[in-house]
């Protein structure tokens, strides 16, 4: 077992295969966008049953560049749950847009489907769904929605990479989705994010537009005789991901059912055994259509609950603290917020990453079950 002074939360899965693949790029001397990069794009379509990838070196830059190429900009609108990490909101307002704060269903933490219409103004030009820890929004009502008021769906899946939504893969169908892949998303690649545009359209233009506006990238004027000779067609980024990220993903993608299923499995044990838990409370969860990338509970007194699991070496986390509560966003306009309220002062994270034995897992179940003894 692995000493750890507090049982992380999360950890990536990372070993020689990756420092392999890293070592063919160094060699290379090429770090920047490359043929690696390609590679990861076309094995993510593979997985994804994606049309097309464009890969980024943030989520964060993918959900700005997204927002860009749709067009957003000062005086649009995006309709946006609070409950959420601040990347997203930090992507709209990095775009000159104002996010609309929408509450959550009580149910599975994502946006609540039936509070967004009221939300809808002449100004509204997106709606961005979370798909938080992994389980995916009601895509149907949500594209529903969109489409019948004209505005475009961006789905920010950087938890739900390798999750299903009625058998479907995320990123497969829709208009626009977003993915992460940060040291602990369910793949990694060291940093770096990325798009699917189901508009061919869309993909092109963000494709320049991720490499400062230019309508050839590095790698294709330095292979190409005329290697030198481009032009500057749009506004752009520096926002593409290196040879040397691409080729961590590379060998993530050939480990992601693995983890995907291992972390399932462990959320299945820790639902059996928190089943009859008072203190805290588990969401019903159908483990078989996602990819876990985090567990939560909601504790009826999290501080004192969070204090207890520390004192017997399990570290928790909060994900998230609710955007619309930090001074930036005072201002922004919002629902009835009444659940987003309720759940941000309960959600505790709970340890989850592939390499915890049964070992680790026992541990943290058992001092879960000490604290509904002992208090």
């Amino acid at each position: 077992m692995t000493e750890f002074k507090l049982i992380p939360v999360n950890r990536p899965f990372i070993g020689d295969e990756e420092l392999s693949e890293i070592k063919e790029v160094f060699e290379s001397r090429w770090l920047g966008l490359g043929s690696k990069v390609k590679e990861f794009e076309d094995k993510v379509c593979e997985y994804l049953h994606a049309p097309r990838f464009l890969a980024t070196n943030t989520g964060t830059t993918a959900l700005h560049l997204a927002l860009r190429t749709l067009g957003v900009g000062r005086g649009d609108e995006v309709i946006v749950p609070s409950f959420t990490f601040v990347a997203t909101i930090q992507a709209i307002t990095a775009s000159g847009a104002e996010p609309v704060f929408c509450d959550i269903s009580e149910k599975n933490l994502n946006i609540d489907v039936t509070k967004i219409q009221a939300l809808i103004t002449k100004n509204t030009k997106i709606i961005i769904p979370v798909h938080y820890r992994g389980v995916t929004c009601d895509m149907d009502e949500l594209l529903n929605i969109a489409e019948s008021n004209h505005l475009y769906l961006i789905e920010d899946a950087a938890h739900a990479f390798g999750s299903y939504y009625h058998q479907k893969k995320i990123g497969s169908f829709g208009h626009v989705t977003c993915f992460s892949f940060d040291p602990i998303k369910n793949i990694t690649c060291g940093e770096g994010g990325g798009i699917v545009f189901h508009d061919p359209k869309h993909h092109e233009l963000a494709e320049k537009m991720r490499i400062l506006g230019i309508d050839k990238d590095t790698w294709s004027r330095y292979h190409n005789k005329r290697s030198w000779q481009y032009d500057v067609v749009c506004e752009g980024y520096r926002y593409h991901m290196p040879n040397f990220c691409a080729a961590i993903g590379l060998k993530q993608l050939d480990k992601c059912e693995m983890m995907r299923a291992h972390k399932a499995a462990i959320c299945k044990k820790y639902d059996e055994a928190f089943a009859n838990v008072k203190k805290v409370s588990i969401l019903e969860t159908d483990y078989d259509e996602i990819f876990p990338f985090m567990y939560i509970v909601l504790a009826k007194n999290r501080d004192e609950f969070i204090a207890y699991l520390a004192s017997k070496g399990v570290g928790t986390g909060i994900h998230y603290l609710p955007a619309h509560e930090f001074s930036l966003y005072q201002d922004c306009k919002k629902d009835d917020l009444r659940v987003t309220d309720k759940i941000s002062k309960m959600n505790t994270t709970l340890p989850l990453y592939y390499e915890m034995t049964d070992e680790i897992v026992n541990k943290i179940i058992q001092a879960v079950l000490d604290y509904e003894k002992e208090n």
